[in-house]
């Protein structure tokens, strides 16, 4: 197991398996208490609910404690101290660091200076290894297997952090990949690069209908504002997907939606009593997947 996750190429497929199977063991038994006496660091410089809040209870629920903030405002940084410079700082008083940060590589600058492992809860439009591992999780309970499935991914594949982490561990499992989104938020020439190295068959669309009838797992994705540097692009594309339970009369019976959430109006509420809406259930499950993770990075599964 790597001492830092802050890329989901950080793990080979044996290690992607080995955490997903102690999660699903603390998923059965989730009142643990082997980390008495440990700290965990968790430094959010960007707003977090259900990532932050799983870490927190996920460190509680191992025994440890939770130190950190949820926000910067109330850090030195406001006074122009360099992130370095603030995790050299944490790094002498905990065991372990979890971190969320707007710019893209601060999670590896992180880990470069840091003493104790360094966890990337989210780096801008990076990466999302964390989310990636609970989506796995979630995809492998609803579906009985990894191996061999439809994926089809909507929305901003451009920005899509999870979207991004997701594609790069999914390629160890033979997927098949749509992806759904106006032109200009196509997945990064630089993830079909892989695919096309890895030889993993994709195609491209932008209408959702192309590949709704035929996936094993639609994952849903949000137009996220904040990361768009101009707001007119941003107008042109927030509202080009909207999921209704009226469009999915012709899915496959075993099909699940899946969402990293928030969602904002792509995914309508009517689909939330549907049996293919499994995006609560699959956050639900991130607690689970952090108890693994802290477990296996500090040497304890």
């Amino acid at each position: 197991m790597p001492k830092n996750l802050i890329s989901i190429q950080d793990l080979t497929k044996d290690e992607i398996l080995h955490i997903l199977d102690v999660a699903r063991e603390f998923e059965a038994n989730r009142e643990q208490d082997f980390l008495a006496g440990k700290v965990v660091a968790c430094l959010f410089f960007e707003p977090s609910t259900r990532t932050r809040l799983s870490f927190e209870s996920a460190v509680n629920r191992l025994g440890a404690r939770v130190i950190g903030f949820p926000d910067n405002r109330n850090t030195s940084q406001t006074k122009g101290e360099t992130l370095e410079d603030t995790i050299r700082i944490v790094s002498n008083y905990v065991d372990m660091i979890v971190m969320r940060h707007p710019v893209a590589g601060a999670a590896a600058t992180a880990a470069s200076v840091a003493s104790v492992p360094v966890v990337n809860a989210g780096d801008g439009a990076n990466q999302h290894p964390t989310q990636t591992l609970l989506d796995l999780y979630a995809i492998r309970k609803t579906q009985g297997r990894l191996e061999g499935l439809d994926i089809d991914m909507v929305g901003d594949l451009k920005y899509g952090r999870a979207v991004h982490s997701l594609v790069e561990a999914l390629r160890y499992f033979s997927p098949r990949f749509t992806f759904t989104s106006p032109e200009e938020l196509d997945m990064p020439k630089k993830y079909l690069d892989m695919l096309d190295r890895d030889g993993v068959p994709y195609t491209r669309t932008g209408r959702i209908e192309d590949g709704l009838d035929s996936c094993d797992i639609l994952y849903m994705t949000r137009v996220q504002q904040e990361r768009f540097p101009d707001k007119e692009e941003y107008d042109k594309v927030k509202d080009v997907y909207r999921l209704t339970a009226s469009m999915l009369g012709g899915v496959r019976p075993n099909m699940k939606i899946m969402h990293p959430l928030p969602r904002v109006n792509e995914i309508a509420t009517d689909v939330d009593s549907t049996p293919y809406a499994y995006y609560f259930q699959q956050a639900g499950g991130g607690m689970y997947v952090r108890m693994a993770i802290i477990a296996c990075l500090l040497g304890y599964r």
